[in-house]
């Protein structure tokens, strides 16, 4: 699909489908799980919806349920798949596979503060929100200048477009759990230059219906 005038460039973030039930309860990022039934049907919906947009590439967290998610929207829109470190979601550490009763009985200042400055909190033996936070952009810049005049896809995990719809929105890192981000949604950012326009936020794969 060609660009329309003015346009620079269109960034389109994906989240990737409801996860297995295996993922209920617990605190994941890092932890590998993949996509259930229902996960598996929003995200042909997505991929149905996104193949209008004709991808130039499609990028993915390695993570099973957002590689697998990035290869269904690929064969809906006939694309290889990119997979890149960089876009996975936080690594919890030590609360990675625990459920959050656990968490809470045997991590409580860590759970505490993860509960009311998520942005501060450094996970025991994994990563903080900086880190993440670093890592993401830089491989979304990345992305970006690779594929100027073109659109790109990248599908990941609510963290992830989080950040980098904050980001360009220029918004603080304490309020980016204002923008919700469903199971299997689409978001796009249509870049003029130097200047983001978020034409699109949190289409759920629902809405398809």
């Amino acid at each position: 699909m060609t660009l329309s005038a003015g346009i620079t460039a269109r960034l389109i973030l994906i989240r990737h489908g409801e996860p297995s039930t295996s993922a209920t309860g617990r605190c994941y990022g890092k932890l590998d799980v993949g996509l259930s039934e229902k996960g598996r049907s929003q995200i042909k919906k997505t991929g149905e919806f996104v193949k209008k947009l004709e991808l130039a590439a499609i990028y993915a967290s390695p993570r099973k349920r957002a590689s697998e998610s990035a290869k269904i929207i690929a064969r809906e829109s006939r694309n290889s798949v990119d997979v890149r470190e960089d876009f996975a979601e936080m690594d919890f550490g030590d609360f990675e596979g625990r459920t959050y009763e656990s968490l809470e009985r045997d991590f409580p200042e860590v759970f505490r503060k993860w509960m009311e400055t998520p942005t501060e909190v450094e996970f025991p033996n994994g990563e903080g929100f900086a880190a993440m936070q670093e890592r993401v952009l830089a491989a979304t810049d990345e992305v970006l200048k690779k594929h100027g005049g073109e659109t790109v896809g990248i599908v990941s995990h609510g963290g992830v477009n989080r950040i980098v719809l904050a980001h360009f929105l220029r918004m603080a890192n304490a309020d980016i759990f204002r923008l919700a981000q469903d199971y299997a949604c689409v978001n796009i950012i249509n870049f003029f230059g130097d200047f983001p326009l978020v034409k699109v936020f949190n289409y759920s794969g629902n809405s398809f219906e």
